[in-house]
């Protein structure tokens, strides 16, 4: 064992100068090709941030049956009921709405729920015990925070009504879509905002970066689903091309999207994006087999 490590160990500062992979000849070349064409999303103009965390669903998220009672008491009501969607309904270059709403009454938007009195009868009807940000037993953890308002302050709310790549933090594979229909999440989700998303969007659902993922120390639930946390995402080396370069990424985007909102299969496209990709890395017939064979 110690020969073989010797020969293939391939030390990496993914997380710490203590964390190593142990890497064929074939990998450690794919990696090498990956990381300098490449730039880690962390030195991109985007941000991410995480989806909503509101100390207590069964209050905040109601469906599209309450949602109407709400408005058709009070028609404000509507003001600050937004779509949600939560890590389950998140697809490969789409989502499945499930009809479900989130009250947005976010601290940082600094809402006065007596605008608001059918929410208000709403939220009321759980009981502010229930409701209060005290850390009291049977109440939501302690903040500043009003019994009306959501658990975590959000100042980044406006970053749910820009154009944002939205993925699942855990499932069985990697999930990426482009939100242009102003979608909260919750905190099953991260969304990330910034320049060339339906270019990055490719890059994030294929194959190359999927193999790549799992070089980055990435975390498994105890049934092998993946955990794809912020912290993961900002290692992966992805180039930026220009806006010649990019444009066949962004019509085989097009063509996608078009066939999912047919409900069409779209794995010929799939591979497609991939041949896209690998040749942008420069990876030969060799190093493509060996990724499609993982």
């Amino acid at each position: 064992m110690s020969d073989y490590f010797r020969q293939f160990a391939s030390h990496t500062n993914f997380h710490s100068s203590e964390s190593w992979v142990v890497l064929s000849l074939i990998e450690k070349e794919i990696k090498r090709k990956i990381e300098s064409v490449g730039l880690p999303l962390k030195d991109w103009d985007i941000s991410i941030n995480y989806g909503i965390k509101t100390g207590y669903n069964e209050a905040f998220i109601i469906d599209g049956v309450k949602r109407k009672e709400l408005i058709e008491k009070d028609p404000k009501s509507g003001e600050i009921i937004r779509p949600l969607l939560r890590g389950r309904d998140i697809k490969k270059y789409s989502c499945e709405f499930a009809d479900l709403y989130i009250i947005t009454t976010f601290p940082s938007l600094k809402i006065d729920i007596e605008n608001y009195p059918a929410v208000k009868q709403h939220l009321t009807s759980f009981g502010y015990d229930r409701l209060k940000q005290t850390g009291d037993k049977g109440a939501r953890k302690k903040t500043s925070n009003q019994w009306f308002e959501t658990q975590d302050t959000i100042s980044y709310s406006e970053d749910f009504y820009k154009q944002k790549i939205v993925w699942k933090i855990i499932g069985d594979q990697m999930a990426f879509f482009i939100d242009n229909d102003n979608f909260i999440v919750n905190n099953a989700c991260y969304i990330l905002t910034g320049n060339y998303l339906e270019y990055l969007v490719i890059f994030l659902n294929s194959s190359i970066i999927k193999w790549y993922s799992y070089l980055t120390n990435m975390n498994k639930t105890g049934v092998g689903d993946m955990q794809i946390g912020a912290q993961n995402l900002i290692l992966f080396p992805i180039p930026i091309l220009n806006k010649s370069e990019q444009q066949p990424f962004l019509e085989l985007l097009e063509e996608i999207l078009k066939r999912k909102v047919l409900n069409e299969d779209i794995k010929i496209l799939e591979t497609e994006a991939n041949i896209l990709v690998y040749k942008v890395y420069g990876l030969t017939d060799e190093e493509i087999g060996f990724i499609e064979s993982q």
